[in-house]
């Protein structure tokens, strides 16, 4: 069940979805990357324009990271594809090479494949959106495992300080989630993909 408020307009009943909302906010905060200065809420969704969630000084910034969470509080989680491709730069993101073997400039690369971050990619249709899976790295840019006996470590979740873009995607229906929580606001290379 969604969070939304269900009204009796004109005898007809109407459902407006909360986190529907939101991610329709945060698509239009991506879109528009004005430079109007609102710091209401440092972690406010609806903060615009991008970069303001990161810090008040001005960054580049072309993606809000958000998570979302069903009523029960659990995060929403989603597999994700590793990419072996070469990494330009830090960038709010990664900047390292991922070699064949799993290893990268000597670190180890952690076979988990599962993240509970997103970047809006569309809205459509009734509260429908598809999520660009993002992957967790540390302050170093090496992938976090947020993950332990295969269930969410919210430990390893305060660790992570910046997102990869991972290339795979999910379609969900928003009116699913009862909550969203808006992270940090990042650069991606879209040209990666």
């Amino acid at each position: 069940m969604g969070c939304g408020k269900n009204e009796d307009v004109g005898g007809v009943r109407r459902h407006d979805n909360c986190i529907c909302e939101v991610v329709r906010a945060i698509k239009r905060v991506q879109d528009l990357r004005d430079d109007r200065d609102c710091d209401d809420c440092a972690s406010d969704c609806f903060t615009s324009p991008l970069g303001s969630i990161v810090s008040p000084a001005r960054q580049r910034a072309n993606t809000r990271v958000f998570t979302l969470s069903n009523d029960k509080g659990d995060l929403f989680k989603a597999l994700f594809k590793r990419e072996r491709r070469r990494r330009r730069g830090h960038g709010g993101h990664g900047g390292h090479s991922d070699g064949v073997g799993g290893e990268s400039d000597g670190r180890h690369r952690h076979n988990n494949c599962i993240s509970v971050f997103f970047r809006v990619q569309n809205v459509f249709d009734n509260c429908c959106a598809t999520l660009q899976v993002l992957e967790p790295l540390d302050r170093d840019g090496d992938p976090v495992d947020i993950t332990k006996h295969g269930k969410i470590d919210l430990e390893e979740i305060c660790r992570v300080e910046n997102f990869e873009p991972t290339g795979s995607c999910i379609t969900v229906d928003l009116k699913c989630f009862c909550a969203i929580q808006c992270v940090k606001d990042i650069f991606i290379d879209c040209d990666d993909f």
